[in-house]
């Protein structure tokens, strides 16, 4: 519980009605979860604007409302108070209420289109190992210390963040490090949080679907590191070429990380196995379980931070070369098996390109390559054509599938991936829309030695069609068609 005028501090107020002096027992955005003397903000959301539910709020015993616009009913029982941005208002107003938890601990944010979950999970099981108490949150999972918690978004709302937080520093954490998505920058999700410091990994083609254009997508990006102060650090791959666009405004000092240029972090490839790679950091030879050369980044970008937060760094490098990386990123099934069965979460044409010229790498000539991949109903469809054309021409076949297909017709998403498929390459492609026939079927087309890629879901543990989610586990199903098979 806290008086209204303590929240709202740094929050750029245009006017106030009524008594600030009001005691607020919570802060909710959406009026269905307004209870008696709570707190509730009008935002401006992508399919509702809150605004047209501040009546039904005051209803519920809202005392205090938080709005860009009074309505034309005013009720003298609520105070109310207009600002310039509701969406950014919220997030500082979280912060207050819960004490400001980002202060009380060093909170890293990792951004970008991939990599983002292994370098944030890397990053929470590095530092446990080294003594600290950690916090999590993470597309695949939240974890405050050793609790687990369901996931919900890649980064969570104000509200729910800030409880987060709240419950790690209670918990005794001095360190969390989470996910940050373009969403949630675009959206002020991050606002009233301050940062130890940021990671930029790479931007590819993503999310345009709700970014409209690239150039768009790059500038939610870029305003994470620009919000950043001067006493945090921002951390960017130097290798990709947008990495130095995220440094030119922000206050934060600069560091780089990279393999092919003279970064402050800089990496050099030793070699690359199925079992994992060899690569020189700052010029110690090192080997690492982690796979293909976009954990080298990964790596990199974990190595450099942890340095930043002034950990040990023979230590930072033996803790490392032990770990594995995050669930349903590269993940090796049936270890064993007479085939080689990869899961992975790649979902952008640039993440699945990625994965399947790792796979090339570890080829001695003579294996197929034999990937399963779909793509996600009501997200960015200018994907689906490129993630087709990528899958034929690194892959000898691939089977067409369902991934999440949600409100979509699974056959009309596969016919718009059909289209980034030429003559010569539709023969060595099948459509199956049962994902779990098209993993068994790959399984059964398998010969000793030959790699299947199960691509797109990675860690998740259902397929959303229709609205509902229903339970299934890539992993699981890979697993049990292998055993199926070798039997």
């Amino acid at each position: 519980m806290a008086e209204l005028k303590d929240i709202l501090y740094r929050v750029s107020l245009t006017s106030t009605y009524g008594n600030m002096d009001v005691e607020v027992k919570g802060v909710c955005f959406d009026s269905r979860n307004v209870q008696p003397g709570f707190l509730f903000v009008a935002v401006k959301g992508t399919q509702s604007d809150g605004h047209e539910f501040i009546s039904r709020a005051v209803d519920l015993g809202a005392s205090a409302i938080v709005c860009e616009k009074l309505p034309d009913t005013i009720y003298e029982k609520a105070t109310y108070v207009t600002v310039k941005n509701s969406a950014q208002s919220l997030g500082i107003i979280a912060a207050n209420f819960f004490g400001n938890p980002s202060q009380k601990l060093k909170l890293v944010g990792v951004t970008g289109t991939n990599g983002k979950t292994t370098v944030a999970t890397l990053l929470y099981k590095l530092f446990g190992t080294l003594g600290h108490r950690c916090g999590l949150i993470s597309t695949v999972e939240y974890r405050i210390i050793d609790q687990v918690l369901p996931s919900t978004h890649t980064t969570p709302d104000p509200v729910q963040l800030n409880k987060l937080l709240k419950d790690m520093v209670d918990a005794g954490c001095t360190y969390a490090f989470m996910e940050v998505s373009s969403h949630a920058i675009d959206q002020d999700r991050i606002a009233g949080l301050q940062f130890a410091g940021a990671i930029f990994t790479n931007i590819t083609h993503d999310h345009l679907d709700y970014h409209k254009t690239f150039e768009n997508y790059i500038k939610a990006k870029k305003k994470f590191f620009d919000g950043l102060s001067s006493d945090a650090f921002a951390l960017v791959n130097a290798d990709d070429k947008r990495g130095m666009v995220m440094l030119q405004n922000t206050k934060a000092t600069k560091y780089t990380f990279g393999l092919r240029k003279l970064t402050d972090f800089k990496g050099k490839m030793l070699s690359n196995t199925i079992e994992g790679l060899e690569m020189e950091v700052m010029q110690k030879p090192v080997w690492f379980k982690l796979i293909g050369d976009f954990n080298a980044y990964n790596i990199l970008a974990v190595y450099g931070a942890t340095m930043l937060l002034d950990q040990d760094s023979d230590r930072t490098l033996t803790v490392l070369s032990s770990m594995q990386g995050a669930v349903g990123r590269f993940e090796l099934i049936g270890r064993g098996s007479k085939v080689t069965a990869i899961v992975d979460y790649a979902h952008t044409p640039d993440a699945l390109k990625n994965v399947l010229e790792t796979i090339k790498q570890f080829r001695s000539g003579n294996e197929q390559v034999i990937t399963v991949v779909g793509c996600g109903g009501n997200r960015d469809k200018t994907k689906r054509p490129l993630m087709a054309s990528i899958a034929v021409r690194f892959s000898d076949k691939v089977v067409l599938t369902s991934d999440n297909p949600r409100d979509e017709d699974p056959m009309d998403i596969i016919r718009e991936m059909q289209t980034g498929i030429g003559p010569s390459d539709a023969r060595k492609t099948l459509v199956i829309p049962d994902r779990e026939e098209a993993i068994k079927t790959a399984c059964m087309m398998a010969n000793p030695k030959d790699i299947v890629l199960v691509a797109g879901k990675g860690h998740e543990t259902y397929q959303e069609i229709k609205g509902v989610k229903h339970p299934f586990d890539d992993r699981e199903v890979v697993e049990r068609m292998l055993k199926l098979v070798a039997n």
